[in-house]
């Protein structure tokens, strides 16, 4: 049965309202909300948060953040390398053999201008291939727990660098929201989902506590950073074939893709545009009335251990 993510926290805030859970909130500063059936005891709850707590808190560290990063973007790389679909490509890393994944490895950074079109600031794209065909495409790669949906700040960012270079926009995350799929996909971006989180080889014992239905229950955690079969396919095959058809389709939207990146269009109007100009309606209509339920605030930064 599938859950979306996005409902959970309004069923959580239903069962504290009926005092059927409690929230706890331990004395470490990185140690998060916790919630517990109402009548545990203190010392249930200690014992409790004396195995999950510890494999939360190494999972917040930044610098195992940065690395946890780095593992889908090394996966992404090496399937770069072993395609023949695309002669081009910028962004890649250069001392892979030197060490383990303990510590972070050096990237050289696509670079941030494509002929006059340049995306601003010091942000990057992880990766940019060319298409014979259909030009340059964008690659973003999120290898967080949580879903991706289409209001977040990281499609947000996506779009921007996309539309400023005016390039395909080319999202891969573990998991990706029906609804970011359903609209983003009509409007020319490429969207794929790993399924798996990956985590650096030497964190493979803080992973197998992450995983355990008895601790997190992140099940689906794989080790490593190297790409996996459909990965591989997607970058490989899927890629190449579906990219002429998204650049046509990311013409037709990327006026409204535009304003939706810069803020000037919030996501139900941004949504309900997408729907009409697909249907051939009229796009400036009461635009709320379709409008699909989606989180607001951080709703859609819960995981769905």
């Amino acid at each position: 049965m599938r859950i979306d993510p996005h409902h959970l926290t309004p069923a959580r805030k239903e069962l504290e309202k009926d005092s059927r859970v409690v929230p706890y909130k331990p004395q470490s500063p990185s140690g998060g909300i916790w919630f517990h059936l109402n009548g545990t005891t203190s010392d249930a709850i200690r014992k409790r948060l004396e195995i999950q707590l510890p494999v939360y808190q190494a999972l917040q560290d930044n610098l195992f953040k940065k690395r946890l990063g780095q593992a889908l973007e090394i996966a992404i790389f090496r399937s770069l390398q072993q395609q023949n679909a695309f002669s081009d490509f910028l962004g890649r890393f250069i001392n892979l053999n030197e060490h383990d994944d303990s510590q972070l490895y050096q990237k050289e950074e696509p670079q941030r201008h494509l002929g006059k079109r340049d995306i601003g600031g010091d942000r990057r794209l992880d990766f940019l291939v060319r298409h014979p065909d259909s030009g340059w495409a964008g690659i973003e790669a999120k290898n967080a727990r949580e879903w991706i949906y289409p209001n977040r700040t990281e499609v947000i960012d996506l779009l921007s660098k996309c539309v400023a270079l005016n390039i395909v926009p080319v999202l891969i995350a573990r998991r990706i929201h029906y609804s970011t799929f359903v609209v983003l996909n009509t409007c020319g971006v490429i969207i794929h989902q790993t399924y798996n989180q990956l985590f650096p080889s030497t964190d493979s014992e803080l992973a197998e506590k992450a995983k355990h239905k008895n601790n997190l229950g992140y099940h689906d955690i794989r080790i490593g950073n190297h790409p996996d079969r459909r990965l591989l396919n997607f970058i490989g095959q899927n890629l190449s074939a579906v990219l002429p058809e998204h650049r046509t389709k990311f013409d037709e939207y990327k006026d409204l893709l535009a304003e939706f990146a810069n803020r000037s269009m919030l996501y139900p109007e941004f949504a309900a545009r997408v729907r009409r100009r697909r249907k051939g309606t009229n796009e400036d209509a009461d635009w709320p009335d379709f409008e699909p339920e989606l989180p607001n605030g951080d709703e859609s930064s819960e995981d769905d251990s």
